[in-house]
């Protein structure tokens, strides 16, 4: 049997040679003449499997999203719900920070996100926490993600120990703060996601519906 004369293509080819792309070089760099580059192809065979460029971005996005575990509600734990999917979410988005401004805007029509996005706001409600309530965690849970995925605390100070001597006084360690960034940058997530449950849990004995009340989602409230 003869080889085909030209590579072949699929959208999960096309999706991971353009998370490849954006992963090394930045969602910026990504462009279809240059996708079709890195496949072997001309442009116009892309064409065939995506009509533009977001489109392939959403691709990708879709499939990033597939890898945040929103399980976690399905015990009716809102709290376990809430802390497991925000570290699932975070890790997933950690691991592609330069798609993390494309995925701010929201999920759009991306059948993984409006999935999760379904599985969290209707593990909340039921368990007991009003449709209203229940968005405005699920907003606020991103925000603490996204905050967090996207760029590092530690990693934004200089490592010349010259720029602080003398100036700032109680910034004489700050220098050090690159060569631990992953510890410190996981450890003040967990931090703020401590601390954001906590002050969840006393809202929630003020306004958790009785949990008979709770079980059945309702889309607006």
């Amino acid at each position: 049997m003869a080889r085909p004369t030209r590579p072949i293509l699929s959208r999960g080819r096309i999706c991971a040679a353009a998370l490849g792309i954006v992963d090394r070089d930045g969602l910026d760099q990504l462009s279809m003449r240059k996708l079709a580059g890195e496949l072997g192809v001309q442009v116009s065979s892309l064409y065939e499997h995506v009509k533009t460029k977001d489109d392939v971005l959403h691709e990708v996005a879709n499939a990033i999203m597939e890898g945040v575990d929103v399980s976690g509600f399905e015990a009716g734990d809102w709290r376990h719900g809430v802390a497991s999917w925000a570290r699932s979410y975070r890790a997933a988005l950690a691991a592609h920070p330069h798609i993390v401004p494309f995925l701010a805007y929201g999920p759009a029509r991306r059948e993984a996100s409006l999935r999760r996005a379904d599985a969290v706001h209707g593990g909340l409600v039921g368990a007991g926490w009003p449709p209203r309530y229940a968005t405005m965690i699920g907003a606020s849970t991103k925000y603490l993600v996204i905050g967090s995925a996207m760029a590092s605390f530690a990693r934004g100070f200089d490592d010349d120990v010259q720029v602080y001597v003398e100036r700032y006084a109680y910034l004489a360690d700050a220098h050090r703060l690159a060569d631990h960034a992953d510890t410190i940058d996981r450890d003040s997530f967990e931090l703020a996601l401590e601390m954001f449950l906590d002050g969840l849990g006393r809202l929630h004995e003020r306004v958790a519906a009785p949990q008979d009340q709770g079980r059945t989602p309702r889309p607006n409230g």
